[in-house]
């Protein structure tokens, strides 16, 4: 399936309330829809599944499971009809930049961007009832969040090379990103007076090395690896200061623990062994253990955190998994 050829639709939401209480009017959502939808007798779509992008991605980045998206394959375009959307914070959708706002757009969690996901569901396509969500990496947090938070509102869960909470070695990235973007004199608390594509390449380089295996870095030349980060800085460095900072603030503050276990429909839980980012034995498992109705599948990338593209390696389990579903 050619995801990238599919073209984006917006919606704007009259109104969106924080859970802080401020309120932001005509917010744009940026969304894709794959499949066709079905309808129950209120009229309300009921065989939705909502794709949840990773902390760099949009509504295209729906692709990274495309290798189990399509006709008769685990995610069958025939029988669920696939809604992808850039989430709060997001280019494209509400956000720092996008509503012009800067340092005066509400700080938000990953509450919010599941509350957002949900508005736009409601109010534009008539999803009340989400027949699954599946969520990678920080797209994680906000399809494990939306379960725990309102366990009675979907039919299942796939946690995709994510976790229950941000701590350790995943909030200290974070945590110094953030750290190198506010030393900035240019940042000038959230103020921001000029351009800080400098500072936000040292950021991009200080996470670089946790995206693939160790293995992989290893295999590459000393020259490989300065160019390798050099275009991923050069990449990262386009984007908004204010865009990345607020993302960062809300995945630092993510933590499950206390209401993870109200988590009731089927879950399943993918993890991969050589991911720096989330280790299953640190993240997936203890995960598994904490949901009562999960599955736990674990497998080997040499690509790491972004193997999480490399679904056609798990085709049977996932078939398993999604088969009572459709």
């Amino acid at each position: 399936m050619d995801i990238e050829s599919i073209l984006p639709k917006y919606y704007t939401l009259e109104e969106f309330e924080f859970v802080n209480g401020k309120i932001l009017k005509n917010q744009p959502v940026e969304y894709m829809t794959i499949g066709t939808p079905t309808y129950d007798e209120e009229g309300h779509i009921n065989n939705a599944v909502i794709y949840f992008h990773g902390t760099s991605g949009n509504y295209g980045s729906i692709k990274r499971i495309s290798s189990a998206l399509g006709e008769n394959l685990p995610f069958d375009t025939n029988k669920f009809f696939f809604v992808s959307l850039s989430t709060l914070g997001t280019p494209g959708s509400s956000s720092p930049s996008t509503s012009k706002l800067a340092n005066e757009y509400p700080e938000y969690g990953i509450l919010d961007m599941v509350n957002f996901n949900k508005k736009f569901l409601k109010e534009c396509l008539n999803i009340v009832h989400p027949r699954g969500l599946i969520g990678n990496s920080m797209g994680g947090f906000e399809a494990v969040t939306w379960a725990a938070v309102y366990p009675d509102d979907i039919d299942f869960l796939v946690s995709l090379v994510s976790s229950y909470k941000v701590g350790g070695q995943n909030y200290i990235i974070s945590k110094v990103m953030n750290d190198i973007i506010v030393s900035d004199p240019d940042f000038n608390n959230g103020k921001v007076t000029g351009n800080l594509k400098r500072s936000l390449k040292i950021a991009s380089k200080s996470m670089y090395s946790f995206g693939l295996s160790r293995q992989f870095y290893m295999d590459q030349s000393i020259s490989d690896i300065n160019n390798y980060m050099d275009e991923f800085a050069e990449e990262d460095s386009m984007e908004d200061v204010l865009d990345a900072y607020y993302r960062n603030v809300a995945s630092m503050n993510y933590d499950l623990t206390s209401i993870v276990s109200n988590i009731s429909v089927p879950t399943l839980i993918i993890g991969i062994y050589e991911d720096q980012y989330f280790p299953p034995e640190l993240d997936a498992i203890p995960m598994s253990s904490l949901i009562e109705n999960s599955t736990l599948v674990c497998f080997n990338s040499y690509m790491g955190h972004v193997g999480s593209s490399e679904l056609n390696k798990i085709l049977p389990e996932l078939e398993n998994f999604l088969v009572q579903f459709k």
